[in-house]
């Protein structure tokens, strides 16, 4: 994961980290459903909890039906908008780029909640960007995390095996991240994740009154 020079740019040139608001960086291992978490509590939430915005990520990959719904960028483009500060952070792994647009610095500026799924080895950068923020990690067993990924139909089951594998032996601790096992329903999950966003919220609110 190479994160991006921009972020450390704009880092020396303004006031940071920024507060008020609360970023909630969800992580976790392909498969582990963070996508499907993130949806249930996106579609359970009322106008109580207007305070709270799901961010949609930029990324170098055609969206193919089978994984989240996000903006396309080719890569030149997207080296384009990431060199004229497009992009609050930016981050590279498994060959892909991905971005957060710049707007996610004004949700949290102006006491929201932005929630955003990120790669864990950028959640480090997010803490520096932003006062508050909560780390969330959304995995499962591996036995779950093989099936889901093979039926993706993008690798056989014998690569899925080997990539996470290699995930697990290169897996990155987060402090003080919460876990959520989304091995089992998604209801279950989806609740867990729900009430944190409540809580961020709240947190938000008094952050924002001090």
């Amino acid at each position: 994961m190479r994160s991006s020079a921009t972020l450390e740019r704009v880092i020396d040139e303004q006031d940071f980290p920024i507060r008020h608001g609360v970023f909630v960086a969800v992580a976790g291992p392909s498969g582990a459903g963070k996508d499907s978490v993130m949806d249930y509590a996106r579609q359970r939430l009322g106008p109580q909890d207007s305070d709270v915005t799901f961010v949609r990520r930029v990324i170098t990959r055609e969206m193919d039906g089978a994984g989240e719904v996000h903006d396309c960028l080719t890569r030149a483009s997207f080296d384009e908008a990431e060199s004229r500060g497009a992009f609050a952070v930016s981050w590279e792994a498994n060959g892909l780029k991905y971005g957060l647009p710049a707007s996610v610095d004004e949700i949290v500026r102006e006491g929201h909640v932005a929630v955003a799924n990120v790669s864990r080895a950028v959640i480090p950068l997010l803490r520096e960007r932003y006062g508050n923020v909560i780390a969330v990690i959304v995995t499962a067993s591996r036995e779950v995390l093989a099936e889901r990924l093979s039926s993706r139909g993008r690798e056989t089951r014998e690569e899925v095996l080997a990539r996470l594998e290699r995930a697990h032996a290169k897996e990155l601790a987060v402090d003080d991240a919460t876990i959520i096992d989304n091995s089992g329903t998604l209801e279950e999950a989806g609740e867990k994740f729900q009430d944190i966003l409540r809580r961020a919220a709240a947190w938000s609110a008094v952050s924002d009154s001090v």
